[in-house]
């Protein structure tokens, strides 16, 4: 890998080999984009290069290899599945079939656009999906997972309802999203659960001490959200950038004031173990969170969150980063467990995260 700070971009094609999603789920692309950004949370998008980005995503993968594309049902009040409808349809036909959805369903939300709970409740499983199948323009869906575990709700009634869509061909794997060990284990009891879709990433590694090897266990993979701490470990977000309005960062704890600061220390320390490899800071971090895998022994696909395809290609450029155990060791010292100042939400979000609990 020749690719440095000053170009950090690769070709669009790479013959990196599938990573497969636990012991029940697909073989996919080892990346996954999360297509979340491109119609919320960040700020105004830019519609033709959010299709742009998800075609040359597409076009990325070897000839044969499933792409993974992360949304959410509430994801702009179901703006984002529609955008994902739109470059499907007009994305070549050898790419379209082999775009795999991965969509998340029961959040509720105002006319204005606020989170006021989860809905886990069979009926309403069976009510997110027919409007999500609409909006898509499919007849299935590839993995289907609760975005937030209802406390009102057992775990066991919303895995049962998903496995009777699976059962009736509307969905093909279930999924599990920020849900902690105990919940996985009863989850799993119930039918197969191909992935658990979570935070993970330099700095956010609490997964590490129970999550994943209980998903190690019982063969589930996982697909890892946030891998660049939403830009913050990018190497491109610096201390006077200005938010836009609606941007979700501007609420994020570690976006703020003395955080944001001891946080970007730590991309510092970062940037200079990826400027001895030859890298940009975006692509060793990716990097580091692909090690992990077989480190875990659990199959880990990383979800990036790019809108823009030079993003994309940089994300993309990480493929080819080998880590040596010395060198995964250096990226460690940069920024060691636990050494990220702030949460990764504000306190009213983490209290709805069963994988922090």
């Amino acid at each position: 890998m020749t690719t440095n700070e000053s170009n950090p971009t690769t070709a669009a094609t790479t013959t990196a080999a599938t990573t497969t999603l636990g012991t029940t789920g697909p073989a996919v692309f080892p990346l996954g984009l999360g297509c979340m950004g491109m119609s919320a949370l960040y700020g105004e998008s830019d519609r033709v290069e959010s299709i742009a980005t998800i075609h040359a995503y597409l076009e990325a993968a070897p000839d044969g290899t499933d792409t993974l594309l992360d949304t959410g049902d509430f994801y702009g009040m179901g703006h984002n599945e529609l955008l994902i409808s739109e470059a499907l349809r007009t994305a070549p036909a050898a790419l379209r079939e082999r775009a795999l959805t991965s969509v998340k369903f029961g959040a509720l939300r105002t006319v204005e656009g606020a989170f006021t709970g989860i809905d886990g409740r069979p009926e309403a499983v069976k009510n997110f999906l027919a409007y999500s199948l609409q909006r898509l323009g499919r007849d299935h869906i590839d993995i289907y997972r609760l975005s937030r575990l209802d406390p009102d709700v057992p775990i066991e009634e919303t895995v049962g309802a998903i496995a009777e869509a699976v059962q009736a061909g509307h969905v093909r794997h279930i999924g599990l999203s920020e849900v902690g060990a105990d919940t996985l284990r009863r989850a799993a009891a119930v039918a197969p659960i191909a992935d658990l879709q979570i935070e993970y990433s330099l700095i956010s590694r609490g997964i590490e001490a129970e999550i994943l090897p209980t998903a190690r266990e019982l063969g589930i993979g996982i697909t890892a959200y946030g891998v660049l701490s939403r830009g913050l470990i990018s190497g491109h977000f610096s201390r006077d950038r200005r938010l836009a309005p609606g941007d979700f960062r501007g609420m994020s704890p570690r976006f703020q004031g003395e955080n944001l600061d001891r946080n970007l220390d730590l991309v510092e320390a970062l940037r200079k173990v990826a400027q001895e490899k030859g890298v940009s800071v975006a692509q060793i971090a990716i990097a580091w969170v692909l090690a992990q895998g077989p480190r875990h022994g659990v199959d880990i696909v990383p979800v990036v969150g790019a809108r823009r395809r030079d993003r994309l290609e940089e994300a993309l450029g990480a493929l080819e980063v080998e880590l040596s155990a010395a060198e995964v060791a250096a990226v460690e010292a940069a920024i060691p467990a636990g050494a990220a100042a702030g949460e990764r939400y504000p306190a009213a979000q983490m209290a709805h995260l069963d994988s922090e609990h």
